[in-house]
């Protein structure tokens, strides 16, 4: 029989001999063992990082590029006399407001860069008034501009509610000094210069004193050293048809039965009438009341617009003016002073007739109208005293004399 080898010595085994697979060495030489290989770039990766190179240093150029295009635009003036063009800082005008400016009005090309630039470059320190800058210029030197002091600079002039053209005129030849009175007057007749809220029939206007009398809206103004009167008369009209329009006076006709321009001559009165804003809206509805009615309106401020100056109010109630409501009903030709937004504002929302509850409805039958009427000025705040009734006005006229409020 064969036997098998069961690892047991029996004496008849050769005697055993090392292998090399034996030895603790074996493994390192062995199959399993994993061998350091030399790689190669694979092609694709080396594209795709060439690509990716490529497309960073394009972006830097790209962006490079543009943003030099933005801090000196191509067209700018390189050669030749360049041309400047005013610029205006007005005050309280911020970097922000002025970089948004600059860009509207073609100075510069990029706002956000030009405050950008300004920023790391120091800031820039702005006063108000005109700056001659050049379009498209490099933003250094446009932020050098700014840096200095204004080539022109401002004047700040103040026209209340209730001026006149008179009084407008008057004020800003006391405040400047390049714009006369009479300058301002001449400007009235520059037929370049209109409104939108004129009357449609303007030959009725050629018997009034100023024909943009309640056109100029009051306010402050920034007045240039260098402004000619037309520029400012130009100014005040465009602002007072913004503030009309915004008040919603191209809808006058619907709302109040009135035109644009009738609506700005009961405004007129309002404001030289009205001193609280709680009589405001009823002295406008006194107003309408006694259009409607065919009642001469009666109100002092008509008879003292342009009238003859130290005339008592006897003899002004006696001329014979358009602007007369005592002699003369329905509104005056023209407005008589420059009306605020208030006091447009209750021209197109005259305040509600009293209700029947009121005590002066009283004696006043339910099939009548009880209606503001009358008023009269009755406190030392100016403010007033309305009636539905002459019987009642008789009364609080009175009082009022009594008080130490009337002559």
């Amino acid at each position: 029989m064969n036997r098998k080898n069961d690892g047991r010595d029996d004496g008849n085994n050769e005697k055993w001999t090392e292998d090399t697979w034996d030895g603790p060495d074996a493994w390192l030489a062995s199959e399993f063992e994993t061998q350091p290989q030399d790689r190669q770039p694979d092609s694709r990766t080396v594209l795709i990082a060439l690509a990716v190179v490529m497309t960073v240093l394009l972006s830097i150029g790209v962006t490079g590029m543009w943003y030099l295009r933005q801090v000196n635009p191509p067209d700018s003036v390189t050669s030749g006399k360049p041309v400047a063009t005013n610029f205006t800082v007005n005050p309280g005008d911020s970097l922000i407001s002025v970089s948004k400016r600059l860009e509207q009005e073609g100075f510069i090309v990029n706002a956000s860069v030009f405050r950008w630039y300004v920023d790391r470059k120091g800031g820039v320190d702005l006063q108000p008034g005109y700056f001659a800058l050049v379009k498209h210029e490099h933003i250094g030197n446009i932020m050098k501009k700014l840096n200095k002091s204004p080539s022109i600079t401002f004047t700040k002039v103040t026209f209340p509610e209730g001026f006149t053209i008179k009084q407008i005129a008057q004020r800003i030849e006391d405040k400047t000094t390049r714009i006369s009175a009479q300058s301002f007057y001449d400007a009235m007749t520059n037929e370049l210069l209109t409104s939108e809220y004129f009357p449609k029939d303007l030959a009725s206007l050629e018997l009034v004193p100023y024909r943009f009398e309640g056109l100029l809206f009051p306010d402050t103004y920034q007045i240039s050293g260098d402004e000619s009167a037309a520029s400012v008369v130009d100014r005040m009209l465009r602002l007072m048809e913004r503030v009309g329009n915004q008040e919603g006076i191209s809808d006058a006709q619907s709302k109040v039965g009135k035109s644009p321009y009738q609506v700005m001559i009961i405004a007129s009165i309002i404001e030289r009438e009205a001193k609280l804003e709680i009589d405001r809206g009823k002295i406008s509805r006194v107003i309408y009341n006694r259009l409607e009615r065919r009642m001469p309106l009666q109100i002092d401020a008509t008879l003292y617009y342009n009238s003859p100056e130290n005339a008592s109010f006897t003899e002004l109630k006696a001329i014979d003016s358009p602007y007369n409501s005592y002699l003369y009903k329905g509104l005056p030709p023209t407005p008589i002073a420059s009306p605020g937004r208030a006091a447009i504002r209750a021209a197109l929302n005259p305040a509600p007739n009293p209700e029947f509850s009121d005590k002066m409805c009283t004696g006043i039958k339910k099939s009548q109208n009880c209606a503001y009427l009358f008023y009269v000025l009755s406190d030392a705040n100016g403010g007033h005293t309305f009636a539905a009734t002459e019987q009642d006005h008789a009364i609080n006229v009175e009082n009022s004399r009594a008080g130490g409020f009337l002559p």
